[in-house]
């Protein structure tokens, strides 16, 4: 075991090139491991000794919830696309003819779910500006070049096409001064969040960088950060060597008058259990900055409402705020990992009626679909008809945020483009599209 000067170990990554040793573990037959290293040609693999060692139970792997968020699973992909690039492995094939392959299976994911490479690209004149997204008036999301990579990946994340080494399906920039230039010229802009990858796995001195400019700009309110290293690599807040200068950035946001609000992201309560966790929430909230927690309804690790009221609860016990429960997204493994809408709402449903009111600024079950985040409020019959009641919590057009609408109800729907309007033709945001006008 290697340690450091306070007696905790350093970050070890553990990435494909250790998958079969660690398959091993979990009990997997020959033909299972490559089954297994032929998805992890397609979907991203990595994580970390605290995640081996500390989080995962392999005495109940591969069914344990938590291997399942980290480790590929063979029939996450189509059977067919699997044996293939079994085949490719086995054989031994040149890696230029696996990479091809496991290409070709990538583009049939939906990599760059609602629009977000397409349609949120900020320009300043007719020049883009790479690295940021601004999908809403108020918000930008910045991507620095240097965050686009985890702790640890988890199996179900939406942007796993930033970690597979395309440059072509990567979106990120080191270009600060481009990034402000852009938020200045923009003033209706005034929350920005850090995202990736994971904006924690930078060092200090990196993400100082990126967010002592934004300090300066008078028209932000927020910043936030969004993070799963909470959960995967709590040390980076307590032990890590520059854990008390990240601390001390965080105060300097914080005395400059503005919001620095930690998007947390914990998937499963055992993710909650370390002592580490709480000291590094302490910290964290000590620096006067919030932690707001959300994290997608995921199949097979948290599909039920005792794991989320539980998780809730804890959460705010140690002093965060229950934010967001998503919507597994369309895009990679989604078929694995999606939960339908109809039981999605009846999960949060559950959950939310056994938690107290001071839980209850948890919204969800939301979508973050290309029109916005749209939330499923319930199931309800309206003149003989059985139809989900929705809006939109967030919206590229304002005005439709808070306008309840419906669609017909549809039990097997998992998302946003599995539905169909009711009592009209189109959805209110499709018809608002529709009116936008396209200068000649």
């Amino acid at each position: 075991m290697i340690l450091n000067q306070a007696g905790t170990r350093r970050f070890r990554a553990y990435t494909s090139k250790h998958l079969d040793e660690l398959l091993r573990r979990a009990g997997l037959d020959d033909e299972q491991r490559l089954r297994v290293r032929a998805v992890a040609t397609v979907l991203p693999f990595r994580t970390n000794a605290y995640v081996v060692d500390e989080l995962i139970d392999w005495s109940a792997a591969p069914d344990d919830p938590i291997y399942r968020l980290v480790f590929p699973q063979e029939d996450m992909l189509p059977s067919t696309d699997v044996a293939r690039l079994a085949d490719l492995l086995k054989a031994e094939a040149p890696n230029v003819e696996i990479q091809a392959e496991a290409n070709r299976v990538r583009a049939q994911l939906n990599p760059h779910p609602a629009g977000q490479k397409e349609l949120n690209v900020p320009r300043i004149g007719e020049e883009p500006v790479p690295g940021l997204q601004h999908k809403y008036p108020e918000t930008v999301l910045i991507f620095p070049k240097q965050g686009q990579t985890c702790h640890a990946y988890c199996t179900y994340c939406f942007r796993w096409a930033q970690f597979v080494g395309d440059a072509d399906l990567k979106f990120a920039s080191d270009d600060i001064d481009q990034m402000v230039s852009y938020i200045r010229q923009n003033p209706s802009v005034t929350s920005v969040l850090i995202t990736g990858g994971d904006a924690m796995i930078m060092g200090e001195s990196v993400i100082r960088r990126y967010i002592e400019p934004l300090i300066g700009l008078e028209q932000l309110e927020s910043i936030r950060i969004g993070t799963k290293a909470l959960a995967y690599w709590p040390q980076r807040f307590v032990t890590d060597p520059d854990a008390d200068a990240t601390l001390e950035l965080f105060e300097q946001v914080v005395d400059a008058g503005k919001n620095l609000a930690f998007m947390a992201h914990f998937t499963h309560p055992r993710e909650l259990e370390s002592p580490l966790v709480e000291s590094a929430v302490k910290r964290i909230l000590g620096s006067g900055a919030t932690i707001r927690t959300q994290a997608p309804l995921i199949r097979s690790i948290n599909d039920d409402p005792a794991i989320w009221s539980g998780m809730w609860r804890r959460q705010h016990t140690m002093g965060m705020i229950p934010y967001y429960m998503f919507v597994e997204r369309d895009t990679g493994p989604q078929d694995y990992f999606a939960v339908p809408l109809a039981r999605a709402h009846e999960i949060f449903r559950e959950a939310y009626s056994k938690v107290s009111g001071l839980c209850r600024t948890v919204r969800g079950p939301s979508m973050s679909a290309t029109p916005g985040k749209v939330c499923v409020d319930g199931v309800t019959e309206i003149a003989g008809q059985r139809v989900f009641v929705l809006h939109l919590i967030q919206a590229r057009d304002p005005a439709l945020v808070g306008q309840p609408f419906f669609a017909e109800y549809d039990p097997s729907a998992r998302w946003l483009t599995d539905l169909r309007p009711a009592f009209a033709d189109r959805f209110p945001f499709e018809i608002a599209a529709e009116n936008v006008l396209v200068p000649a």
